[in-house]
């Protein structure tokens, strides 16, 4: 027996030494692996910044192009200088059409200068010759008119809701002159804006925000409507709120912002990035600038939860050699880079700078007049858009090609990874002592383990001899990858106070834990910005004295016996905090039928309800007391209900343990 306790040391010792070797190697791999996740991300949404410009640049310029010819036609420019002249009116309604059936929503406008009238025709009633309404600059449904007269360029894309129309579209507002140079009216058509959005603007992708703002920040398309500064495109003074200024609350990031306007209006063809908070939130916000619209693309990318890469890949493999790490690390980043981000980074260089969808026209009668040579002129032009869209629909569908490609191969990489996390989950999932607890505690003990993630940083400890145990959870800072990698470092700490310390004394197990945990860390000041904090509730049972003695680091041990709940609060710092604390054991009576819990915050800071609010203290002791007189197998199953019924569908925020034990 002597010897085999002594090999059992040198073992442990060994083990011991093993993991103390791959902490720093581990801890290199987590930087390394967080900085290649910063480069995807980056990468992600430059692409995916690229893709939006292309795809609403596209559609948008044909409208515009459109918008231009009709503003620009002879027929319209004549009907505007005499728009009582029956026949004049009879030949711009007639090519008017022509324009409608192209235009995406079928529609046009025309606003006269000279008699104010507002005129628009589409798909849902007969064409109208007469004016729908007449302009008035004293109305605020009308002042995109006026703006727009005032305004130097020859167009402006405007985002408003006409009343009369009862329509909210994105407007083509395109100047018409005479050839004096004098402004006459204002003609174009309109995208509606829900299809707008939809068809460009909506993302499905999660952590992703698109959206579309000119040289003022002002909001022209969002998937949130109310953030849309309606009418900023014919009038530049858009209140802040309806800005993606507004949206940043730290004057520093706003200037950040604004140099970053400038940069990719100075290279068009580029996609800048910053670091912003919007309403709130990190996010990592790429602009592209369209100068054909005077519109900034941007997608703002929350790297935290848009799926970047599918899966927690950043698991590295927690037994493996340090050295194999680095190298798997540093293959799959070199293979990433090459397979997918190389050939994505291509796509920049194949943007064209018009494209048009189908564009029929119905000619007039052919004539050996001014008319004739007018649809001459008209038929040349129509068939140069029609050879400029089958050029473009080759060009989107080789660009769509290399994107499927690519997108398979990231896909078989993240199978990899995928198979790879569930291992070291498996890995884990040894350190739990489940048999020690089955074989010495059998009924007598419950547990409820749930990590956030494939793998996580909750993990729980069982210690016994004879009619003595020592009972425990441990909740590590973090979840998933990183959280992990610190149950590893804990559980090893947690071993070796154990073992200098016995398990009697919960209270100086937790005070040599925290000396140890300290002298494994580095005192860089790198390392010191890491989060290694780690909360632990012990709990000692002495069946001979009917007597059990808890310690807790920010950790509560709750009991009932079914008629009330207590609880005994652990002290207020956790293990590994900046200030070191003092652990004190508090002891309680072991009665027949009390019951004693132990929980990670997993469980108390769960969102659910109507509301979204956490479970909280007061819901939990109320669940305690409810099922106290259950079997604690039977507690188990009714806890778990309890916390899925009121979690519903929001997602688990953290790793969640609870153990439960009695001895009648």
């Amino acid at each position: 027996m002597a010897t085999f306790g002594l090999r059992g040391k040198s073992l442990l010792a060994l083990l011991l030494a093993c993991l103390l070797a791959l902490v720093p190697a581990a801890l290199i791999g987590w930087l390394a692996l967080q900085s290649i996740h910063e480069h995807f991300g980056d990468a992600y949404a430059r692409n995916a910044t690229l893709l939006n410009r292309e795809k609403i640049r596209a559609p948008i310029s044909r409208e515009l192009a459109l918008s231009l010819r009709l503003a620009d036609s002879e027929v319209t420019r004549q009907w505007l200088l005499d728009e009582q002249d029956q026949a004049k009116s009879e030949l711009f309604f007639m090519e008017a059409e022509g324009y409608r059936r192209d235009f995406r929503d079928h529609a046009y406008f025309i606003g006269s200068v000279a008699s104010q009238g507002y005129y628009f025709n589409s798909d849902d009633e007969p064409l109208n010759p007469q004016p729908r309404y007449v302009l008035d600059a004293d109305k605020p449904a009308d002042s995109w008119f006026f703006s727009s007269l005032r305004d130097t360029d020859e167009y402006n894309i405007n985002v408003d809701f006409n009343p009369t129309l009862n329509t909210t579209k994105v407007w083509f507002n395109i100047l018409v002159k005479d050839h004096d140079g004098t402004t006459i009216g204002l003609a174009g058509s309109g995208l509606d804006l829900s299809d707008f959005v939809r068809d460009f603007i909506a993302s499905e992708n999660p952590g992703v925000s698109p959206m579309i703002f000119d040289h003022n920040g002002a909001i022209q398309a969002h998937q949130n409507a109310s953030l849309i500064a309606l009418n900023s495109g014919a009038d530049a003074n858009a209140q802040e709120q309806f800005s993606l200024f507004g949206m940043i609350a730290d004057e520093a990031q706003r200037d950040q912002v604004r140099s970053a306007m400038q940069a990719a209006l100075a290279e068009p063809d580029s996609v800048v990035t910053v670091q912003v908070a919007l309403d709130g939130k990190p996010q990592l916000l790429a602009l592209s600038y369209l100068p054909e619209l005077g519109w900034y693309v941007a997608n703002g990318v929350d790297l935290d939860s848009a799926q970047v890469i599918d899966g927690e890949w950043l698991l590295p493999i927690l037994l493996a050699l340090a050295g194999l790490i680095l190298v798997l690390m540093l293959l799959f980043a070199l293979a990433i880079e090459r397979l997918l981000l190389k050939p994505l980074r291509q796509l920049k260089y194949s943007a064209q700078a018009m494209a048009s969808g189908r564009y029929d026209v119905q000619m007039p009668t052919a004539r050996d007049d001014e008319i004739g040579e007018l649809s001459t002129a008209f038929g040349v032009m129509a068939n140069k858009v029609r050879q400029n869209t089958l050029e473009l629909e080759r060009r989107v569908q080789e660009r769509t090609s290399e994107l499927e490609q690519a997108n398979q191969e990231m896909s078989h990489a993240q199978k990899k990874i995928g198979d790879s996390i569930d291992y070291a989950s498996l890995i884990q999932r040894s350190i739990l002592p489940d048999r020690e607890l089955v074989n010495a505690l059998g009924e007598h003990h419950a547990v409820l383990w749930r990590p956030r993630d494939v793998v996580g940083g909750d993990f729980y400890v069982f210690r016994s001899e004879g009619q003595h145990c020592l009972l425990g959870v441990v909740d590590c800072a973090g979840h998933g990858v990183p959280g992990a990698l610190m149950t590893m470092l804990a559980h090893a700490a947690l071993d070796q106070a154990i073992s200098d310390c016995g398990m009697q004394d919960p209270a100086e197990v937790l005070q040599r834990t925290d000396q140890i945990i300290r002298k494994m860390l580095s005192d860089a000041p790198e390392y010191k910005a890491l989060a290694t904090n780690m909360d632990v509730g012990l709990a000692y049972v002495d069946l001979n004295q009917r007597n059990v003695t808890f310690a807790g680091a920010k950790i509560a041990l709750y009991y009932s016996d079914g008629k009330r709940v207590d609880l005994v609060k652990g002290a207020k710092r956790a293990l590994g905090d900046k200030r070191q604390a003092q652990y004190a054991n508090h002891s309680i009576a072991l009665e027949a039928g009390r019951t004693f819990y132990m929980s990670t915050d997993g469980f108390l800071d769960q969102a659910g309800g109507e509301d979204g609010f956490g479970f909280g203290n007061s819901r939990f002791a109320d669940m305690l007391l409810q099922h106290a007189r259950l079997p604690l197998g039977q507690q188990n199953i009714a806890f778990s209900d309890t916390l899925a019924s009121y979690q519903g569908d929001y997602a688990q925020r953290d790793d969640i343990t609870m153990l439960c034990f009695r001895f009648d």
